[in-house]
């Protein structure tokens, strides 16, 4: 058996303002959905970037409790260049969400950045440096 990856999912408290964020990031969102209890967004490749309401996981986990206290997962998201890196940051910052990281050169060969999106979930951006 081949192992895919189909889905990552956010548990959210705000569902119209996780739907704002990742819509201002670039992830295709149908519009009318702001109120749903759950959403799909198909990203390029395939997988499927998914939301449920705290409600809507509570139905089949009546225990279910959100975690607090920093991320233990991050969404990375290819910008593809560098300065798509620094543009759609500050792009974020500027419309209020949360910066994080603020763009920089990592060891690995990256420009990097990291945001918080409504939920306080790390979004990394990252694209590689051109080579010197």
């Amino acid at each position: 058996m081949t192992l895919r990856l189909g889905f990552i999912g956010i548990v959210t408290n705000d569902m119209a303002a996780s739907l704002a964020f990742y819509r201002a990031l670039g992830v295709p969102i149908e519009p009318g959905q702001d109120d749903a209890p759950h959403v799909d967004a198909l990203l390029d490749g395939g997988v499927a970037l998914a939301w449920d309401t705290v409600e809507t996981i509570r139905g089949f986990d009546p225990t279910f409790v959100p975690a607090s206290g920093g991320h233990r997962i991050a969404l990375a998201f290819d910008q593809g260049s560098p300065a798509a890196v620094d543009a759609t940051f500050a792009s974020l910052v500027d419309a209020g969400y949360a910066g994080h990281v603020e763009p920089w050169d990592a060891v690995w060969g990256q420009r990097y950045a990291t945001l918080l999106d409504p939920d306080g979930n790390s979004v990394d951006l990252y694209a590689a440096l051109a080579a010197n």
